[in-house]
């Protein structure tokens, strides 16, 4: 609705310079009126659509970036579970992924639910995962607020992600862990397609 709503103006401006120019201009029949006033009225009415357009590009391109900052301090909140995961399927020789890409990368999710879904994790990563739940879950859920001012589609996916964060918190045993482990990335991965 608000995109309708700025892009109004910049019709009216469009169809009233179209409009005075077809009515006055197109007339072969000289008149001072069409010759002084009908030029200005055109040129203002351009004006206004281009001023407008502009100014509705900088706000939108503003409103973007400010929603991106947002979806990356929430995917932040993030990392040191992301992490974790990642040290736990590490090869021998392997090298941890950068922060950057566990915090900006979507496409990691689907290789962790992969690895989860493939292997088991040992011992000390499963509880490095507990642990930085335990110790991430106030922040998670104190972003929701933050998850709300994207979309409500955002804020729901990310109340799951604490629900099951908190879920993988309370996990007792190995079966409980990993199957908690796996919600929390499937829910992860539902908030990353979300568009904002």
């Amino acid at each position: 609705m608000n995109k309708y709503l700025m892009y109004a103006p910049m019709a009216v401006f469009g169809l009233a310079a179209f409009f005075l120019f077809q009515y006055f201009m197109a007339q072969n029949a000289p008149n001072a009126f069409r010759d002084n006033i009908v030029p200005e009225l055109i040129g203002f009415c351009l004006e206004g659509f281009f001023w407008i357009g502009l100014l509705s590009y900088f706000q939108k391109s503003r409103e973007m970036q400010r929603k991106n900052e947002l979806w990356l301090s929430l995917r932040g909140s993030l990392r040191s579970f992301l992490s974790y995961l990642d040290i736990g399927f590490l090869g021998q020789h392997a090298e941890p992924m950068p922060s950057i890409a566990l915090e900006k990368d979507p496409q990691i999710i689907q290789r962790f639910i992969d690895e989860v879904e493939a292997n088991n994790l040992d011992i000390d990563s499963m509880v490095f995962l507990k642990k930085t739940c335990m110790h991430s879950l106030a922040l998670v859920r104190d972003l929701v607020p933050v998850a709300a001012q994207l979309s409500a589609g955002h804020m729901r996916w990310w109340i799951a992600i604490t629900d099951s964060m908190r879920k993988l918190s309370d996990s007792k045993d190995r079966v409980q862990i990993e199957k908690n482990t796996l919600l929390l990335l499937k829910n992860i991965q539902e908030f990353d397609t979300l568009e904002y």
